[in-house]
């Protein structure tokens, strides 16, 4: 089974300093998130020299609102993968999902809360459906997926079909996207969340150590920490000289957080990397394979769902071509240029926060650029392509050693 951790070190490793540490990654293939670390900064210095508006705190802060939705269904995404599946329905679902949204709150003047808790129940209906599809019924997830892709366009558009866009009118769920947290309740926030990243990692640590596996040394934590820290405090400077935090960026974070925690922190998801690394091996260990793999399609779907809840309240309507578009495919590619595995077992909840700056600040580079979609597609398949290559060369190293 391969560890939720993706920085877990051996214990000569410890021994010899962080330095040894990054050597022997580079020659096993365990880089983590070295590579997309390296895309970003890369990046930003890229659109930064082209043009001088990119990093200042207003378009970064508009790029915290672009990732929102992407960067929420590429942790949905992101799960699938951990198990060894895909979903290609997650964009479609997404759409889905605003459209009823739309519906409740502006055809059937359904209170808020209540019309956000129906487009997330929905959401998790579908997951159940298309993992019962998957796992009881048998048929291979690429399948069910791509079918229910074509199938919830297909209620998008007899939902909204003859009223084309349906604007949102509700203050409330407008105010999702609109909000922003007051800039001392930021500070405040961005100190709890290096908190929590803290005690994750120091309890992360000694569950490894208590069951005898490799884990990083104390240098290594404090060293991830305080790099935690100033990047923090930094987004948390830069984004309070505009307006201060947006929610959806807390609400993105929070996720992120979550998620990070069932899967490297719970039984649950030490047996979602089980599955990925080994399904039969999985089974005989007594892991109940059946129930891990439909819990997981409902997590990614009734993210996909709050993904659309998201993007819906920053369009501020819906329509029948949300959910369209390249939606999937970035989904797909934050979870991959993050460094999470095509082929199961590998890959952590960051990851998916991580591809989606990639990937939004390619989009956002690109617009401030004013590049045409056909560039912007071209260069998003390039930089896919080479995560995707990355991913196959990693795994072939690691299994040669």
């Amino acid at each position: 089974m391969t560890s939720p951790e993706p920085a877990a070190e051996s214990s000569e490793s410890q021994e010899k300093g962080p330095f040894y540490v990054l050597r022997a990654r580079f020659r096993s293939g365990n880089l983590g998130m070295i590579p997309v670390i390296i895309a970003l900064i890369l990046t930003w210095i890229v659109f930064e020299l082209l043009n001088p508006h990119f990093l200042t705190p207003r378009n970064i802060s508009n790029l915290v609102l672009q990732i929102a939705t992407i960067g929420m269904l590429g942790v949905g995404e992101t799960l699938i993968l951990l198990l060894g599946e895909i979903d290609l329905s997650i964009a479609a679902v997404s759409g889905l999902a605003g459209g009823i949204l739309v519906s409740l709150s502006v055809f059937m003047g359904i209170n808020p809360v209540l019309a956000i808790a129906g487009a997330i129940v929905a959401g998790a209906l579908i997951g159940l459906f298309q993992g019962f599809w998957v796992t009881v019924v048998g048929v291979p997830s690429f399948i069910v997926t791509l079918a229910g892709s074509i199938g919830y366009q297909g209620l998008l558009l007899a939902l909204l079909g003859q009223e084309g866009t349906v604007p949102l009118s509700d203050p409330v769920l407008l105010a999702i996207a609109s909000d922003y947290l007051p800039k001392p309740v930021g500070v405040i926030l961005g100190c709890v969340g290096v908190a929590a990243v803290v005690l994750m990692g120091i309890r992360s640590r000694k569950a490894r150590l208590d069951r005898g596996l490799s884990a990083p040394s104390q240098g290594s934590l404090i060293g991830r920490f305080i790099l935690t820290a100033v990047l923090v405090g930094l987004v948390v400077w830069i984004l309070n000289a505009f307006m201060g935090i947006p929610l959806l960026g807390v609400i993105l974070i929070a996720f992120v957080l979550l998620f990070a925690f069932i899967t490297q922190s719970t039984v649950f998801g030490r047996h979602i990397f089980a599955l990925g690394g080994n399904r039969e091996a999985a089974r005989r260990a007594g892991i109940n394979v059946r129930w891990v793999r439909m819990g997981v399609f409902v997590l990614a779907s009734t993210l996909g769902a709050i993904g659309g809840v998201l993007e819906a309240s920053r369009l501020g309507a819906a329509s029948p071509a949300s959910g369209g578009s390249t939606l999937l495919m970035d989904s797909i590619a934050t979870a991959v240029i993050g460094g999470t595995s095509l082929f199961g077992g590998v890959g952590s909840v960051y990851n998916a926060l991580a591809g989606a700056l990639v990937i939004g600040s390619v989009e956002n580079g690109m617009d401030l650029l004013s590049a045409p979609s056909s560039t912007k597609f071209i260069v998003e398949a390039i930089v896919l392509l080479a995560a995707v290559t990355v991913d196959a060369l990693t795994r072939r190293r690691r299994r040669s050693q």
